[in-house]
């Protein structure tokens, strides 16, 4: 086992290095450096199946306030380096960030999420063995960062104070089949991580940005069966992709090293989850939030009007003076807290930051019928009310545009969405108040299909006094073969947002939203190597047959 007198040398930052990240750090509003510090890289921690991992020891040249450990696949060099553990080095800190085996340095195979559970496990008792610990530790990180945290927690180590988890997931499994249909942004993922080391970081990064490519993934996000892009695409370096596409059984065994909803149940320390109204991972952030509140932990959550990327762009100077103070109370143990609230969350539309004691807050719910013609309304339809009709066709499937994508715009004019023949668009009158919404609006379907194999898709837009729509929120859900015609349920992603006076309210209706989620093939094949397509036609009742509604929880403005 590696000690602390066979590292490698540790390096002080050069006087350009200290310049650039203090003029950074000035621009995040954050309070100014209190020491120097030096970096160790390439240590090399062993895992109990002998595999070594590759880290960088980052450490402050006065006495450390306390020890950070972050965890991930995407290499240890700039810009993650400033905003994973430079920044927080130049504040007392000792920082180690490990790369995930199979990447950048570390031996053994990347297959993501498999191993992460125990190589923490080994990492936290190679870390603790060593003279510079401080006797605890945080965990710091966001996406996949934050499923390593969530990883460790499954069974946390008695040496651990704090985390703080940005738009990381507990469970992947339930994120990439959790509606019944799969998220296909993996492949695009996918195709960027088997590829960042091949040029190196920068222009690794630059080639996922090239027009070629994209329109390459592009391309393979069309493919059938689900299975091609592994070879056609991805080259064959990817294998876990075709298992992750051909297994939609939650309780497979394949996705137990990926499920770590059990560290809900057993962690007892304090917790700052930080998220985006447009991240692909809402849901699970604000599961986790609600997880651990319910059980009466410490526990603080923050929602800017952000989408994943831009956590760490837009959102960097909220999410960095947060995270600081968090650590600032829990493991350096420097004062009380600083959080007026334990809820921060950005109201959109309002453009307004709310402090609240819980999520959701209480709410009034306020019901809007659908109607034949595509009407909003809150009066019921009539008995004698024709049903809505619309044809889902997976040879032609309905796109998706805008919505909580990994890549790209997540907010967008949708208005060409509403005008497709394959999507039902149910609009209200215009606004004579605002109508604020905080929490998970949820729309009820008297809805039949000729084909049992079906999806919906269902979103809530905001129309514009020049009659522009732009999404707001939305959900979406594979339907099971089985049911025999009942109310559908669907839940939307929670929101915090203002409908101002003068718009309308938007509900759309359809059949999918390819690629975002992989097309329901009509058929009941196994979703990642079936190619057979049958249309499905959608009726939503108005009248006798059932009454549809979107129901609202609203606050008052």
């Amino acid at each position: 086992m590696t000690t602390t007198s066979s590292l490698p040398v540790a390096k002080r930052r050069s006087t350009v290095s200290r310049a650039i990240e203090n003029r950074i750090t000035r621009m995040l509003g954050l309070t100014p450096a209190t020491t120097d510090f030096t970096v160790t890289r390439n240590v090399r921690v062993a895992m109990r199946d002998g595999v070594e991992l590759a880290a960088d020891l980052y450490r402050p040249t006065s006495s450390a306030v306390g020890t950070l450990l972050v965890r991930g696949p995407y290499g240890r060099s700039l810009p993650l380096a400033f905003a994973m553990a430079r920044v927080f080095a130049a504040r007392g800190y000792n920082c180690l960030f490990v790369s995930s085996r199979g990447t950048f340095g570390s031996g053994g195979d990347f297959y993501p999420m498999r191993t992460e559970a125990d190589d923490g496990q080994d990492v936290v008792a190679w870390m603790v063995a060593q003279p510079w610990f401080t006797g605890t530790f945080a965990t710091l990180g966001g996406s996949y960062l934050g499923f390593t945290q969530w990883a460790l927690l499954a069974d946390p180590p008695t040496e651990l104070v704090a985390a703080v988890t940005s738009v990381g997931p507990h469970d992947f499994s339930e994120h990439a089949w959790g509606t019944g249909a799969f998220k296909l942004d993996f492949l695009r993922w996918t195709n960027q991580v088997v590829h960042q080391e091949d040029t190196g970081p920068v222009v690794g990064a630059l080639r996922m940005a090239l027009a070629t490519n994209a329109r390459r993934v592009r391309s393979a996000l069309d493919e059938l069966p689900l299975v091609g892009p592994a070879q056609t695409l991805l080259e064959g370096r990817a294998p876990w992709y075709t298992e992750w596409v051909s297994r939609p059984d939650l309780e497979d065994p394949f996705w137990a090293p990926m499920r770590h909803g059990v560290a809900l149940d057993r962690i007892e320390v304090p917790v700052l989850l930080l998220g985006g109204w447009q991240d692909i991972f809402l849901e699970q952030t604000i599961h986790q939030y609600r997880c651990l509140h319910d059980r009466g932990l410490d526990v603080a959550m923050t929602i800017g009007p952000w989408s994943h990327i831009e956590l760490g762009t837009k959102g960097i100077s909220v999410t960095t003076q947060e995270t600081f103070a968090w650590l600032e109370e829990h493991l350096a143990k420097k004062g009380g807290r600083q959080r007026p609230t334990p809820v921060h969350v950005f109201v959109t539309g309002s453009k307004q930051w709310r402090d609240m004691s819980s999520w959701p807050p209480e709410t009034d719910q306020r019901s809007l019928y659908l109607h034949p013609g595509g009407r909003l309304s809150e009066q019921a339809p009539t008995a004698d009310a024709a049903p809505s009709t619309f044809t889902f066709n997976p040879a032609d499937p309905t796109p998706t545009i805008g919505g909580p994508v990994l890549t790209g715009r997540c907010v967008v004019d949708d208005t060409t969405l509403s005008e497709r023949p394959d999507v039902l668009t149910f609009t209200g009158p215009v606004l004579e108040a605002p109508i604020e919404i905080l929490g998970a609006p949820v729309v009820e379907l008297a809805h039949q299909s000729d084909n049992r194999h079906a999806d919906l898709f269902v979103r809530v837009s905001e129309v514009d006094r020049q009659g522009r729509s732009h999404n707001v929120t939305e959900g979406y859900l594979r339907l099971d073969p089985a049911r025999t015609g009942e109310l559908v349920t669907v839940t939307l992603r929670d929101a915090a947002y203002r409908f101002v006076a003068g718009s309308r309210i938007r509900l759309l209706i359809a059949g999918g939203s390819h690629p975002r989620y992989a097309r329901n093939l009509g058929t009941g094949e196994n979703p990642g190597t079936g190619t057979d397509l049958r249309p499905a036609r959608h009726s939503i009742a108005h009248g006798r047959d059932g009454v549809s509604r979107l129901l609202l929880p609203t606050s008052p403005v």
